[in-house]
């Protein structure tokens, strides 16, 4: 029996070292390497930290374009979709409410028109893109409150908008914090 008792003993001692202080030391390494240190890639405005690029906020303001909808309230902690399915009756009419509210908001459009990410939560619920058309078609609301030119607009929703990785992958996309920080600094 003590045969065995030592080398179990010795081999859980290394396993220990190995598993809780060597690997997270070294993930933790590789994460100072990281953009952001390891702590996430912050977007700051005049030296104030307004957000993360790489998660969704909500903005509801007539004067900003809205992102994609979060099933967990922008919760990072918490990231996860609805698990609802496309015949669940509750998820049905949190969509229709959604797409209500946004004809309310933007009465030039029509039902058919809206793009699906402004009415549908993301897998992850912190999605922080939309597509250019998604953007584009907020685009008569915001000039309308901020008395500001579509043309222009419609330029900075181009000058914001990120091509598919490598000119081939995914779809294009843009920011939703990026531009509004772009949008607040408009003339």
């Amino acid at each position: 029996m003590k045969k065995y008792i030592s080398p179990s003993l010795r081999l859980t001692l290394v396993m220990i070292v190995l598993c809780a202080v060597v690997f997270p030391l070294l993930i933790a390494g590789i994460g100072k390497l990281a953009p952001g240190g390891g702590k996430g890639e912050t977007i700051a405005v005049n030296g104030k930290v307004v957000g993360y690029e790489k998660i969704g906020q909500r903005f509801t303001e007539d004067k900003y374009f809205w992102g994609r909808p979060s099933a967990v309230d922008y919760n990072a902690a918490g990231s996860a979709g609805s698990n609802k399915g496309p015949s669940n009756p509750d998820y049905l009419k949190l969509v229709q409410e959604r797409i209500d509210s946004f004809l309310v908001h933007n009465p030039a459009v029509k039902k058919k028109e809206i793009p699906s990410e402004l009415v549908t939560a993301s897998g992850s619920g912190l999605d922080p893109d939309i597509s250019p058309a998604a953007a584009k078609i907020q685009i008569a609301r915001i000039a309308s409150v901020r008395n500001i030119d579509q043309r222009k607009l419609h330029t900075l929703v181009e000058t914001h908008t990120d091509g598919p990785m490598l000119g081939l992958f995914g779809p294009s996309k843009v920011n939703v914090l990026k531009l509004n920080i772009a949008l607040d600094t408009l003339k």
